[in-house]
């Protein structure tokens, strides 16, 4: 993935701007941006502890709330442009109303867990939220999932870099690309499940909705 951001440039920013740097920067890249909110974290983690300039709590703390906060808008931004642009252009691309319909009954079984390891997943990261809001995911089932992938992955990568230093770096690198090859693979095993499952999920989908319509 091409990041906007350089080795350099971090530095520059954690040097001028300390916390808030980690807490936009990770917000950013959580509402959809492609910047490196990782990198930035683990940078400010290792600056924390070789330096009295940042505290590693306050460097954890800036980094889940930047990514509670963007996710937020990634969501937000998802289920109030980006399902409406679906609904009237998604047919143009495959995405028609009954593949909407899917997609929302997935996310409604699945778009927790979808959300929670999707802090941890390259790529994955910057579309979790998006993908939840499309989809409709039950925004406080969101919140709470986003909440507790923030908090959790602030820490490992925040504490990973202050007691590990730039050794982490060396390892979050490949174990963020593996888990993503590993959500490509999930994914294609995922779209053949689909494939021939399809009709049987419909039926599951429009049960469900009508249940749902049913109780208001």
């Amino acid at each position: 993935m091409v990041h906007v951001l350089d080795q350099a440039q971090i530095v520059s920013m954690l040097s001028h701007y300390g916390y808030w740097a980690v807490f936009v920067v990770v917000a950013l890249e959580s509402s959809g941006l492609p910047l490196p909110g990782e990198t930035v974290l683990v940078g400010a983690a290792i600056y924390a502890g070789h330096s009295s300039n940042l505290e590693i709590e306050l460097v954890i703390g800036a980094a889940a709330a930047g990514a509670i906060v963007g996710d937020n808008i990634g969501f937000w931004i998802g289920r109030e442009f980006g399902l409406k642009l679906l609904e009237r252009h998604g047919s143009a691309i495959g995405v028609g109303p009954d593949k909407l319909l899917l997609g929302q009954y997935l996310f409604s079984r699945w778009g927790g867990s979808i959300v929670f390891f999707g802090r941890f997943i390259a790529l994955l990261r910057i579309l979790a939220a998006v993908l939840a809001g499309v989809n409709r995911l039950d925004p406080v089932r969101f919140l709470f999932f986003n909440a507790a992938g923030g908090v959790i992955w602030a820490l490992i990568f925040g504490c990973g870099g202050y007691f590990l230093g730039a050794a982490v770096q060396l390892i979050a690198g490949p174990l963020g690309w593996a888990a993503f090859a590993g959500a490509l693979l999930g994914v294609v095993l995922l779209w053949r499940y689909l494939k021939s499952h399809e009709g049987r999920l419909m039926q599951e989908a429009e049960a469900a909705l009508a249940a749902r319509n049913a109780r208001r």
